[in-house]
């Protein structure tokens, strides 16, 4: 998994912020036991997701700076995945959040989950929906489709399909965001966004993804910053969900 994306809490990110962390949320109120988080990044679902866990193993390739003291019951693992550095049904739950699309051998990586996880176990997933997405993202090995994602873990007993939507303020936002992507798109007239090698797009994307939302949360401050997570809703997965959210039962 090799990746420098990381969700801030800075009031630009706040559309991206806020429907990330209902997914935590949302996991929170179900975990219990022994829970792995795979995809630690900066660390912000760690105080929302432990102390619901008798024991949390966060993991992922490198320690963010953000870490600081983990609590007594949390403990962080370095390493790059798959293969899972732990044994056969060690965990109750596992999490996992916009990682999965940056990891090139996913079928691998949902096999690893599936044996890490006790008979009975659950993985709760998050995803970008594909047709959702304004832009390649260089970042993004793939993105799935609720059809795909739902194949991709055909290997555990049950699948429950959900998806995050929004409300007409998140939409608003999207709307507005999705504007800014065309006009600064119109200029890539050979469709080079889909043809050059990702490593190549990784540095401009960047670039002009800060610059946009900055440029967005700017001239829209009252309604890039009014975004909240209640806002955000999992609710059954349709085309328009901004996000795949699944439980796959072992």
């Amino acid at each position: 998994m090799k990746t420098a994306e990381r969700v801030s809490r800075s009031a630009a990110e706040n559309f991206v912020y806020q429907r990330s962390r209902l997914a935590y949320v949302t996991a929170a109120a179900e975990v219990k036991g022994r829970v792995l988080e795979i995809g630690t990044g900066t660390g912000y679902g760690i105080e929302i997701i432990a102390p619901h866990a008798e024991h949390f193993t966060t993991l992922d390739k490198f320690r963010s700076p953000d870490l600081g003291v983990l609590p007594a019951n949390v403990e962080f693992v370095e390493a790059t995945v798959p293969p899972l550095p732990f044994a056969d049904e060690s965990f109750d739950y596992v999490v996992s959040f916009q990682v999965i699309e940056h990891i090139r051998r996913d079928r691998a990586f949902v096999e690893e989950v599936h044996r890490v996880l006790k008979p009975g176990g659950r993985f709760i997933v998050s995803t970008p929906n594909r047709p959702m997405s304004l832009t390649r993202n260089p970042w993004h090995v793939r993105e799935y489709t609720a059809k795909q994602l739902r194949e991709l873990l055909s290997g555990f007993g049950s699948v429950e399909a959900r998806g995050v939507s929004g409300n007409e303020k998140v939409w608003a936002y999207y709307e507005k965001n999705r504007e800014s992507v065309h006009r600064i798109m119109r200029f890539d007239i050979l469709r080079m966004q889909w043809w050059l090698p990702a490593w190549l797009l990784r540095l401009p994307y960047d670039v002009m993804n800060r610059l946009n939302r900055r440029r967005l949360h700017s001239a829209n401050r009252e309604l890039t910053e009014g975004i909240a997570m209640n806002d955000y809703r999992v609710t059954e997965v349709e085309e328009g969900s901004f996000d795949l959210f699944y439980i796959a039962t072992k």
